[in-house]
C-alpha cells in the first residue's frame, strides 16, 4: 500500500487512471454524485429535504477529493499491476456492485406512481433476498475500488460505507417488518441467506 505523496500529479501508470475512471464513473452514474441532484428528480411522491441534498453533496465531494487526491499524488502501481489479482477481483466487484446498485435504485424508482406518497415491498433483483440491495450494491462496490486500489483512503471509506449503509439496511428492514404484514420473513437485511 503505497504512502509516499508527491508534492506533483504522478498519475504513473493506467492503473492509477483506471482507479480514478472508477471515481469518475462511480459519481456520474444516477445514483453515486449523481444522487445528489439526479436521484432526488427520478424519485416518485416525497421530496427530498434541501439540508440531506447539500450534506450528501459536500460529503460526495470530500470524499472525492481525498480519493482523488490519493490517486493523483500518492499512488504508484508497478506497471504489472493490471494482472495483480487484486486489481482484477476489485475491478469485477466494483462493477458488479455497481450494476447491483443501479438495478436496485430502478427497483426503488417503479414502486410509487408519480405524485404517490405510499410504501411498497421491492420485488425483484437482489430484493429477493435482502432488503437492502441497493446498499449491499454500494457497498460492493466500494469494497471492490479498496481492493483494487489498494489504498487507505478507499479500504477506509468502504469501512465506514460498510457501518453507514448496514446500519440505514437494518432499519429499513426493521421498518418494512414493522409496516407490512405480508412482508417475507425469509428475505434478510443486507447479506442474502445471512443476516
Amino acid at each position: 500500500m503505497p504512502v509516499h505523496c508527491q508534492q506533483s500529479p504522478v498519475l504513473a501508470g493506467s492503473a492509477a487512471l483506471v482507479a480514478m475512471g472508477a471515481v469518475v464513473l462511480y459519481w456520474a452514474k444516477p445514483s453515486g454524485y449523481g444522487k445528489t441532484f439526479v436521484y432526488s428528480f427520478l424519485t416518485r411522491g416525497r421530496s427530498f429535504p434541501v439540508a440531506i441534498i447539500f450534506s450528501s453533496f459536500f460529503f460526495c465531494l470530500g470524499n472525492g477529493l481525498l480519493q482523488s487526491y490519493y490517486l493523483i499524488y500518492c499512488a504508484e502501481y508497478p506497471a504489472e499491476w493490471y494482472t495483480d489479482i487484486r486489481f482484477s477481483l476489485g475491478l469485477f466487484l466494483f462493477l458488479l456492485g455497481m450494476g447491483i446498485n443501479i438495478h436496485s435504485d430502478y427497483i426503488l424508482r417503479q414502486l410509487r406512481k408519480p405524485g404517490e406518497i405510499i410504501y411498497r415491498i421491492p420485488q425483484g433483483g437482489l430484493f429477493t433476498y435482502v432488503s437492502g440491495a441497493n446498499f449491499l450494491g454500494e457497498i460492493i462496490e466500494w469494497i471492490g475500488f479498496a481492493l483494487a486500489s489498494w489504498s487507505l483512503p478507499a479500504l477506509t471509506f468502504a469501512f465506514f460505507s460498510l457501518c453507514f449503509l448496514g446500519l440505514r439496511a437494518f432499519h429499513h428492514h426493521r421498518f418494512y417488518l414493522k409496516v407490512f404484514e405480508d412482508y417475507p420473513k425469509s428475505r434478510k437485511t443486507l447479506i442474502p441467506f445471512i443476516f
